[in-house]
């Protein structure tokens, strides 16, 4: 059976962290966890705060092909484990406005001068295909044929 994108929102409700997976320079892949703040009214966009320094920005600017996994439970008592990985291009965004929009209180353990945090910046991931596994439900949909 296949998932529509608002059926996998669901499902992504209680997954607070993803695996942000970039491309290095040398071609390597670079993986770190991220918090998705709890914002998953997922309609094929994920945001997520970083400071421009890091590795990651970089391995952005050099190339924008992404990947998203998640991992939760599903089904009675979330006795069943959910999976799913996004695959998609991000973008570095830089607009004060955006932060506020997107900012939560708990963020501020990073960055304790909030939005206006010296070299703060936003990454907006927009998946282009997802993989999800539900149990032995398993299936494919590219999003922009979703939203």
């Amino acid at each position: 059976m296949t998932r529509t994108l608002a059926e996998l929102s669901e499902k992504m409700r209680d997954i607070d962290f993803t695996v942000l997976s970039t491309r290095t320079n040398g071609g390597a892949i670079a993986a770190r966890p991220m918090s998705n703040n709890r914002e998953v009214d997922y309609s094929g966009d994920a945001w997520f705060f970083a400071d421009e320094t890091t590795r990651m920005v970089g391995d952005i600017e050099a190339d924008p092909h992404v990947g998203l996994s998640y991992q939760g439970t599903s089904g009675f008592l979330g006795m069943r484990p959910f999976f799913l990985a996004v695959e998609g291009k991000a973008s570095l965004i830089r607009d004060k406005a955006l932060f506020a929009e997107h900012w939560t209180k708990g963020l501020e353990r990073w960055w304790p001068d909030g939005i206006d945090t010296p070299g703060l910046l936003l990454i907006k991931v927009s998946g282009e295909r997802v993989h999800y596994w539900d149990g032995e439900d398993e299936g494919e949909l590219t999003i922009a044929a979703q939203v």
